[in-house]
């Protein structure tokens, strides 16, 4: 069956391509996600339309994203860890307890998005990139400090 895609997918192709697949793919998978339609003349002829519908998707979604990435690099959060002797930290600072301190924050950030290579395992300010989106990166500034004790 041939269709036109409506989406860039990774293992088929771009927005507005005509390719050939399964039918049985075709039904159903990609036509009830909206990733692609079938190709008849009428949507042959539609293709430019498809395409500029998803360019301008795209550019709203990069003005979202770019709105949230300047968001994120004007705060800076501050993770209290409980220290023992020299400041030697028990346990770590991880990529949930950012997201968390993002959550109180009030920014909705998924865990697997920060992009910590190693928990952080001591006292001290950390620059933390938080991929957003793609090619989108923002820098979160994290304070670590001791826990006061009351």
């Amino acid at each position: 069956m041939k269709i036109i895609l409506k989406e860039d997918l990774e293992s088929l192709g771009k927005c507005g391509e005509v390719i050939q697949v399964k039918d049985g793919y075709a039904r159903n998978y990609l036509f009830p996600r909206n990733l692609a339609i079938p190709a008849t003349k009428g949507n042959l002829s539609s293709i430019e339309e498809i395409t500029r519908q998803k360019k301008f998707r795209d550019e709203k979604k990069k003005k979202g994203e770019e709105k949230l990435k300047s968001d994120l690099e004007k705060i800076s959060i501050t993770a209290e860890v409980k220290v023992g002797e020299e400041d030697r930290v028990f346990g770590s600072v991880t990529s949930q307890d950012i997201a968390e301190l993002l959550k109180e924050q009030g920014f909705e950030i998924d865990k697997r998005r920060i992009d910590l290579e190693e928990p952080i395992k001591a006292l001290g300010v950390y620059t933390v990139p938080v991929k957003i989106h793609g090619d989108v990166v923002a820098n979160l500034k994290l304070w670590v400090v001791k826990q006061s004790e009351e």
